[in-house]
């Protein structure tokens, strides 16, 4: 199927591997258009009130991978086309075109990434950025899904590479938004140009940035976390956007629930990450929805942007669900 555009074209999309991989299919589809493409603010899940003035000047705008608050979307639906593309936990949205299989039910193993179902509505034939998409959003685990990882496995013995060189990609894609580097996040897309993996790994500055950001990892893996009834909880002060990262090295490492609060990326908020390895995250992440936080996430995970008046409280209430 192709991508039916008009007018003034922004693509905004979220700022991790998938969300990359997602863009760069959708501006190739959108060559003809001179498509622009933004990422919102590295670490929110939402739309500031400068990005949604800044946004609604275009006539269609597509959203990748980005999961943002129903009353965003409805906001820039005001002026604009919008186009949605997206494997998160979403409420499905009558009044705009979205392409959100699970928002109408499906389930999450079938669709682990954007990328997929980008490259689905549009008819692709398998390729590195659609696989790359899925390794980024569900790294060691992706093995563990029978329909893609055959998938994963023979395309990569037919591109002469292994699974450890996409998960290299993924850490050297993901290396722009951990170091808070917006700018380099929405170049990567247009980086992208061939169907190799050469664009990636050979990028030094990328290169550079995992550098740092192990040394980062090291320290705060090293920092001794609480216990509160059989659920690890972290506290860090970092100004690296890694707490998604630790969280899930955390998690697989001691197969337990975890709960990681980041109190130096915001001045006036803190991060909330948690990852369960069988409760289910649903009712968690629209409990925070409902008590007016920003928060987004899957069936095992959930991200969480609070106010740090309210930290305790709802990392109180989070320990607690997970028990």
């Amino acid at each position: 199927m192709s991508l039916d555009v008009h007018g003034r074209t922004l693509l905004v999309h979220h700022w991790d591997a998938d969300g990359i991989c997602s863009a760069r299919l959708l501006l190739e589809e959108l060559h003809d258009v001179s498509a622009e493409n933004r990422t919102p603010r590295i670490g929110n899940y939402f739309l500031t009130e400068e990005e949604i003035v800044d946004f609604s000047g275009y006539d269609t705008i597509i959203i990748a991978d980005m999961a943002l608050p129903v009353e965003d979307v409805l906001r820039l639906a005001e002026g604009s086309e919008i186009i949605i593309f997206d494997h998160h936990i979403q409420p499905h949205i009558e009044s705009v075109n979205q392409h959100n299989p699970i928002a109408m039910g499906a389930k999450p193993d079938d669709y682990p990434s954007a990328s997929w179902v980008v490259s689905e509505f549009l008819g692709r034939e398998i390729d590195l950025y659609t696989l790359l998409g899925m390794v980024g959003d569900r790294e060691h685990r992706i093995k563990e899904n029978e329909r893609f990882w055959p998938i994963i496995s023979e395309f990569c013995l037919e591109n002469g590479m292994v699974f450890d060189d996409m998960l290299r990609m993924v850490e050297l894609l993901d290396s722009n938004y951990k170091t808070g580097d917006k700018r380099a996040v929405e170049m990567a897309p247009k980086l992208l140009e061939s169907d190799g993996p050469s664009d990636i790994l050979e990028n030094k500055e990328w290169n550079r940035n995992v550098e740092l950001l192990e040394e980062e990892m090291e320290r705060l893996m090293n920092l001794p976390p609480e216990d509160i009834s059989g659920v690890t909880v972290k506290k860090i002060s970092t100004q690296y956007n890694i707490i998604s990262t630790l969280t899930r090295k955390i998690a697989w490492e001691s197969s337990r629930s975890v709960i990681v609060v980041n109190v130096g990326f915001f001045e006036d908020s803190d991060q909330l990450y948690v990852r369960s390895p069988d409760r289910d995250m649903r009712a968690l992440i629209e409990r925070a929805v409902g008590l007016g936080f920003k928060a987004g996430g899957k069936k095992d995970v959930m991200g969480a942007i609070v106010p740090k008046e309210e930290t305790e409280g709802l990392l109180k209430e989070v320990s607690e669900y997970l028990r």
